[in-house]
């Protein structure tokens, strides 16, 4: 475990759901739960500027935020935990063909310290797919996916190419959300699995949506 304070453990969900073979880890283990973890992601919409989130588990204690930066050649957000300590900062890259996220580890910009890269499955597309390298894979297969599309409210985080599945997500819609000009999602994330990581995706999501709509 990183050297400081310990995170603070989302509570567990209502619901089980298997574990993952393996532990996913890409963040730290110490975003590792042996039980499923329900997250609240809430979002300011149109604040000029910046596109802030806060990460809730079901009790609404604060687990993580991100806070944005606009650069002229790239867009940085940086995931912190809930003391502000910088876990990731997370950088798209504007010249390439696919969109493309890089997530570096803290402040740093060193490609010793790229997690992963999440990029557009394919060039043009309906759904918002998403493939996922880690940072040592220099390869074509994806270490994860992220299948299902947003703009249809709901969408998966899966093992590679398999089914085996690591997280859900999906939007929430309500009267309170119109009238205060925010944006939630409710993310399952199973046991096992880094809700660090699978938070920092649900933010490259958003964003990639985000300008696909023209809303960036």
């Amino acid at each position: 475990m990183a050297t400081g304070q310990a995170p603070s453990n989302p509570v567990p969900a209502m619901r089980t759901y298997p574990p993952v073979e393996r532990p996913v880890v890409v963040i730290g283990p110490q975003y590792l739960a042996q039980y499923p973890v329900e997250l609240a992601i809430s979002t300011k919409l149109w604040s000029l500027g910046e596109n802030d989130f806060k990460v809730s588990d079901i009790n609404g204690t604060l687990i993580f935020q991100v806070k944005s930066k606009l650069l002229s050649l790239h867009d940085r957000r940086f995931l912190k935990d809930e003391a502000g300590n910088i876990l990731v900062n997370l950088r798209q890259k504007i010249m390439t063909m696919h969109r493309r996220w890089e997530a570096f580890r803290g402040e740093s910009k060193e490609e010793k310290d790229l997690l992963f890269t999440a990029k557009k499955a394919k060039l043009f597309q309906f759904k918002t797919e998403l493939d996922v390298f880690l940072g040592n894979n220099k390869g074509e297969v994806p270490d994860f996916k992220v299948k299902g599309g947003y703009s249809e409210s709901s969408c998966s985080v899966l093992l590679g190419d398999s089914n085996t599945m690591l997280a859900q997500m999906h939007r929430k819609h309500s009267l309170a959300s119109t009238i205060l000009d925010t944006d939630s999602f409710g993310v399952t994330v199973y046991p096992n699995v880094d809700y660090a990581f699978i938070t920092a995706l649900v933010v490259i999501l958003d964003e990639i949506n985000a300008d696909r709509s023209g809303e960036d």
